[in-house]
């Protein structure tokens, strides 16, 4: 039984406020975030299937699948799946594995786009502005992280899920755009790099108190850095910790008492 039910703006709007609040509702290992996508478009498909109780349980049935992405930039992908129930809905040809298929094809490469440009990329950005505000003990800075995670995520998720419901398919061809993914990865990552050398630089203390004394002379190698390079001892402590996270896989808490051990010696050796 096929409806003549359309959406409204509105419907698609509180569906998009359903996923922001809820996509990781009742997370399971079965599912992941199934339930919450299911509950995320459960109140457009009782509309669309008001008269159909069997078509509405298996319209439930088919979005309590497995599912699992970053939900951020992944918010396209609830948007795409409630525009393509809306055409199964009034459409008796459309085949309904389109669906399924579509949302098991897209959320694998949006969860790995979305983990590296959020999460790995935008996440350690903001957290690096919110640490340098906070340096001195304020709690500014993780004010600032909040306000400008909340201020970025939330407009975002609702924009690509009403898009995702716009486009339908034809989104699916934007996002596998290797190209796209590769601009936008980059420019992030150059952001990146210059907030956290910013960062690094307020942030990094490592003075040299050593001075090298012959007779009358005395020379300063704190001044001799600086003047080679303002902040260099900083900058040489930040890319050694890079270099052996990156290079020699080094966790955090192996690299954190490598610095801790590295400075004790420093300090007992007058160096520093």
């Amino acid at each position: 039984m096929k409806n003549n039910v359309g959406l409204t703006k509105k419907d698609v709007a509180k569906a998009s406020w359903r996923w922001l609040f809820f996509h990781q509702s009742s997370h399971n290992y079965e599912r992941m975030m199934g339930t919450g996508f299911a509950h995320s478009l459960s109140g457009s498909l009782e509309k669309l299937y008001a008269n159909d109780k069997k078509g509405l349980a298996e319209a439930l049935k088919r979005n309590l699948s497995f599912f699992n992405t970053e939900p951020q930039l992944g918010a396209i992908i609830p948007g795409i799946s409630l525009a393509l129930e809306e055409t199964y809905a009034n459409d008796p040809d459309f085949d309904p594995d389109i669906i399924s298929s579509t949302k098991n094809a897209l959320m694998g490469p949006l969860a790995g786009i979305g983990d590296s440009i959020l999460v790995g990329t935008l996440n350690p950005i903001l957290l690096s502005i919110g640490i340098g505000l906070s340096a001195d003990g304020s709690p500014v800075g993780a004010i600032v992280f909040l306000l400008s995670w909340l201020l970025l995520v939330v407009p975002m998720k609702y924009y690509l899920f009403m898009k995702g419901y716009s486009l339908g398919l034809d989104a699916v061809k934007i996002l596998m755009n290797e190209e796209l993914k590769v601009k936008i990865t980059t420019a992030l990552t150059i952001v990146g790099l210059i907030v956290i050398g910013g960062v690094a630089s307020m942030t990094v203390q490592a003075p040299i108190k050593f001075q090298y004394t012959s007779g009358d002379m005395v020379i300063n190698i704190q001044a001799i850095c600086d003047k080679i390079m303002p902040n260099l001892v900083p900058l040489l402590v930040a890319v050694a910790s890079y270099l052996l996270v990156d290079r020699r896989g080094w966790s955090t808490n192996k690299l954190m008492l490598g610095i801790l051990v590295f400075a004790a010696v420093m300090v007992g050796l007058g160096i520093m």
